[in-house]
């Protein structure tokens, strides 16, 4: 039977050993401390209800897109790795895992395998290397574990040291699940909702109107005006904020942004709602809405995330199947500077504004993101995200921001996961990095190793709790 290599302790640090020694140090000081996990899309009624997880395959593989969409290039069907809620059965559940393993060799080198085998092997205690020969014997084994009390959502997120976990939430949502978990004084986590208003700003979708109905039914206010639409997304962020919401989210192709007149909004606003608003003129609007979202962030006080640069639902056949979010979204260009000039000259130099800017087009790191970081005091630099939250981009983006913006204009680590398990592994990974990036500082004489140790604490403590407002 193959044997899975052991976790080496010092991966990810560096291969010269003066080097790695500072690491070493630099490393132990932050690798036990609690994870603030500030952006990510855990489901909050696992927390709230806490029910034991089905099975392997619907707990690691059917909600991870980072895995789906590789055993896809492989020509594995989604049908029959359970994406979208695809139904399927134990035998399914265990043909979807031996798919998985008889495919391992197609992550070599991959940041989900890295992830992967730490789940495996620290969550699990498991050491056989999946395989075909493998697969049933480790999906027992998994399946076993599940049905166990330290295996229940609340017992791992206590078990892993989750001190804080934002979930991503629709603006109409009851946050009932929320709610619960605030009331519950046993459980520990911090677990706040991120208000994601997205498709309620996209005036050219075909259900525009029906989301704003249901937006102004949510709101208690009547959104068939532009006035009553605006006044409605103001009394959710509200209801966010007052439930423990700390920040916004917004994923659209591109941050370019302006300001309509009062009257030209209302018009097309109108128009939309029935159905005749242009293309050009549904993305007028949506610029003129991102405008809008800053300036309620300076009233209420919620932390602006833009999370730009993917073109969604790449293959129009997977999703007419399976709907959005299953692994065809693929990164595009995004220009910052001249796009975000309008909105930042009316609120990047207001208090209490605070605009942090993630991106799927590391060019601009260095380029843009950075220096706008390193100029208004309310822009932050995100860190890297989704294709790029791995070893090798984790490291470009280090070296790329630093040296003009430094640490504290950084945003911390986001995990940016629907895969519980694999938090840990995560955020341990950018710890790892931090402390290689950092002993590199101090061999070249460029940081004192006392201040090297006060800024691997900062990353995973006080950065993202500044940044997110925590």
């Amino acid at each position: 039977m193959l044997s899975m290599t052991s976790l080496h302790p010092d991966r990810l640090l560096p291969a010269d050993p003066g080097t790695r020694d500072i690491a070493r140090r630099l490393y132990a000081a932050t690798a036990s401390l609690p994870i603030i996990s500030p952006h990510g899309h855990v489901p909050p009624e696992w927390l709230a209800e806490d029910v034991p997880f089905a099975d392997p395959t619907a707990l690691l593989l059917s909600p991870d897109h980072y895995i789906f969409r590789l055993l896809h290039a492989q020509g594995v069907p989604l049908a029959d790795l359970g994406v979208a809620g695809t139904a399927l059965d134990e035998q399914g559940s265990r043909r979807a895992w031996r798919l998985f393993c008889e495919n391992w060799t197609a992550f070599r080198g991959t940041a989900s395998r890295y992830w992967m085998e730490n789940v495996l092997g620290d969550v699990f205690g498991l050491t056989d290397t999946p395989s075909a020969t493998t697969a049933d014997t480790l999906y027992d084994s998994i399946a076993a574990a599940l049905t166990t009390p330290e295996f229940r959502p609340r017992a791992l997120a206590k078990r892993f040291g989750i001190s804080v976990l934002a979930t991503t939430d629709d603006p109409v949502d009851s946050l009932e699940h929320h709610r619960a978990l605030r009331a519950d004084t046993r459980f520990k986590t911090r677990v706040a909702p991120t208000f994601r208003p997205d498709r309620y700003l996209e005036s050219s979708r075909p259900d525009f109107a029906e989301l704003t109905k249901a937006l102004g039914h949510a709101a208690d206010i009547d959104t068939s005006t532009y006035g009553g639409y605006i006044a409605a997304l103001e009394d959710r962020r509200r209801h966010f904020k007052d439930h423990g919401g700390v920040s916004t989210d917004h994923s659209h192709t591109d941050v370019v942004t302006l300001t309509l007149e009062p009257g030209e909004a209302a018009r097309i606003y109108a128009a939309a709602l029935s159905g005749e608003a242009s293309e050009a003129e549904a993305t007028a609007f949506r610029r003129h809405m991102l405008v809008e979202m800053a300036r309620m962030a300076t009233e209420d006080g919620l932390v602006m995330t833009l999370h730009p640069g993917s073109l969604r639902n790449h293959h129009a056949p997977t999703f007419d199947r399976f709907g959005p979010d299953t692994g065809h979204d693929i990164p595009i260009g995004v220009e910052f500077t001249r796009g975000l000039q309008h909105l930042l000259g009316r609120f990047g130099t207001v208090e209490g504004f605070q605009l942090i800017l993630f991106t799927l087009d590391e060019t601009v790191f260095s380029r843009e993101i950075a220096p706008l970081a390193g100029f208004y005091p309310s822009v932050y630099a995100g860190a890297p995200w989704w294709f790029l939250d791995a070893p090798e981009a984790v490291r470009r983006y280090r070296g790329a921001v630093t040296e003009t913006a430094g640490f504290h204009r950084t945003s911390g680590f986001i995990d940016d996961t629907r895969a519980f398990l694999s938090i840990p592994a995560r955020h341990d990974m950018s710890r790892r990095l931090d402390a290689a990036y950092l002993a590199q500082l101090v061999a070249e004489h460029r940081l004192g190793e006392d201040e090297a140790h006060e800024t691997a604490i900062d990353l995973v403590t006080t950065i993202p709790t500044r940044a997110f407002k925590l």
